[in-house]
């Protein structure tokens, strides 16, 4: 394989790393407020990054369709959601009931999950566009392939960060919550490197690939983080981090895209 494609499918994964890499910098325990304002932030960058970088290429991707553009993405997020809540559902060692209330460390391994979902498609992407580069398809050329890939790296840091840190504030060591936050990511190369060996099968469901991954994360931000960032007086911070971490992924999708 080319070198500069290798390169190129393994830059988002460095993205990942990097975001993951701010545990270093943080103390062993978060206050109150900074927890509210992570998990807010968190939330905003996940709907964001649900609606910009996986809905709207999912129906992009369909206008094939015509009036039903959106059926794909619409079958592809129910399928997101159900698959989540049905997890949550099957695997106990993701549930605490205590008081009613879900452990934070379930709430974390949910969101690494979701995450880690969402990455899967965004390195399908990538293996998409060095696909259509080898191919000689289009106007895709190596510059446009390597400015996708650089833009979905830039979007992962926050991503690395909003893992890691939390794994680190429920007791993880840093070390092993920075390999926690990196190894999110890790599928995206792997995906990204199977998309291109396998782009004539794959693409043709990429829509609803992409929204799957929406689903999956808007389950998690309604159900988990939402709810979390507003559960006492320091809810005004959740949501004020809530519309920053929102702003910051649309402006990096909108402007990388």
């Amino acid at each position: 394989m080319d070198p500069d494609v290798i390169i190129g499918l393994l830059i988002p994964f460095v993205g990942t790393a990097l975001g993951a890499a701010a545990v270093f910098f943080m103390k062993k325990a978060l206050s109150q407020r900074v927890s509210r304002a992570l998990t807010g932030f968190a939330a905003g960058v996940m709907t964001a990054a649900s609606v910009w970088s996986l809905i709207i290429p999912a129906i992009e991707q369909s206008q094939n369709w015509g009036r039903l553009s959106f059926l794909p993405a619409a079958i592809g997020f129910w399928a997101g959601i159900l698959f989540l809540l049905l997890i949550d559902r099957l695997i106990p060692r993701l549930r605490r009931f205590s008081d009613g209330k879900r452990s934070p460390r379930s709430r974390t391994a949910m969101m690494v999950l979701a995450v880690t979902l969402h990455n899967i498609p965004e390195g399908m992407a990538v293996g998409v566009a060095y696909a259509g580069f080898l191919a000689g398809r289009g106007s895709i050329t190596s510059a446009g392939a390597l400015a996708l890939a650089t833009g979905i790296a830039i979007q992962n840091i926050p991503e690395g960060a909003i893992i890691s840190m939390p794994l680190h504030a429920h007791g993880h060591s840093k070390g092993r919550a920075f390999l926690g936050g990196t190894l999110s990511g890790a599928v995206e190369p792997i995906f990204a490197a199977l998309t291109l060996l396998l782009a004539e099968l794959i693409i043709p469901a990429m829509p609803c690939l992409l929204s799957f991954a929406a689903g999956a994360m808007i389950c998690v931000t309604a159900r988990e983080l939402i709810p979390e960032m507003m559960e006492d007086e320091s809810s005004y911070i959740g949501v004020l981090c809530y519309a920053l971490g929102f702003t910051v992924m649309m402006a990096m999708d909108v402007a990388l895209g």
